[in-house]
């Protein structure tokens, strides 16, 4: 991987690669990108959208085999569109962290990704810290962060309930000194698919290039049973197997939520 240049963000590329410890490769225009970055499987880099009066960090990759560069956008697109219009407390993500009445646990999204589902809770008044372990997604989350800081409409969620921290979950559940014991620990750790078929979304083809397979799943589910104060909650494909491992001794959840895809284990503190 490396940090795509070129004059218009020499500064903010520069600053980043040496951030990330990347190299750089450089680039005169947005359609030769690939050609002069084509040694390297993945670019992150700056551009410039009409939406946004700062420019932008994407994760490409140079081959074409995904298709497309992704962001992270709180204020438009597909989260701008589930703000407004996803069902508010009554969707099932909301059902299973807990949030009814005016509950407004302290959660900590311990695979937090790009951020939508921490995002989510957020907007619905949960307080959350989002722990994620690559640097590069890092990075995606804290631009996205940081833009919508600047948005009239979602500033105050992410100023007041999100929180990013580039760290190891399960060290990080692990530790004694934890300044908050967590309410509600919610994970969506990366389902091993078996064929291609599967991979739909071009997101998810990109979380398992750059992150891999979670194969850690049950280590981070016992650090989870172990901090948190009243629940975990793991987001499953609806007919996948639970998280399990010698470790959990065949702990099983308690409950859980369903939607059409998707299934939240929820087991009980």
């Amino acid at each position: 991987m490396a940090i795509s240049i070129n004059e218009q963000f020499k500064d903010r590329s520069q600053t980043l690669a040496k951030h990330l410890s990347l190299p750089l490769c450089s680039t005169a225009s947005k359609d030769e990108r690939i050609k002069d970055c084509i040694e390297f499987d993945f670019i992150l880099r700056y551009e410039a959208k009409k939406s946004y009066n700062t420019p932008v960090l994407s994760l490409d990759d140079t081959h074409g085999d995904i298709g497309g560069s992704i962001n992270v956008d709180f204020v438009g697109g597909k989260m701008g569109h589930r703000r407004r219009y996803g069902g508010g407390r009554g969707q099932p993500l909301a059902k299973a962290i807990g949030l009814k009445g005016g509950a407004n646990p302290m959660v900590v999204d311990a695979t937090a990704g790009l951020g939508r589902d921490a995002f989510v809770l957020a907007s619905l008044g949960a307080q959350v810290i989002l722990l994620e372990r690559s640097p590069v997604l890092s990075a995606l989350l804290e631009d996205g962060l940081n833009r919508a800081l600047a948005d009239r409409e979602v500033s105050t969620i992410v100023h007041e309930r999100m929180k990013l921290i580039n760290t190891n979950a399960i060290e990080w559940l692990n530790e004694p000194t934890i300044e908050q014991q967590p309410d509600v620990i919610y994970m969506d750790p990366m389902y091993p698919h078996r064929n291609k078929s599967a991979l739909v979304k071009k997101e998810m083809r990109y979380l398992r290039e750059i992150v891999g397979e979670d194969e850690d799943a049950s280590l981070l589910l016992h650090a989870a049973l172990s901090c948190a104060k009243h629940r975990v909650v793991v987001k499953r494909p609806r007919t996948a197997p639970i998280v399990s491992g010698t470790i959990l001794s065949n702990r099983r959840p308690n409950t859980a939520v369903e939607s059409k895809n998707t299934r939240y284990d929820i087991y009980v503190i």
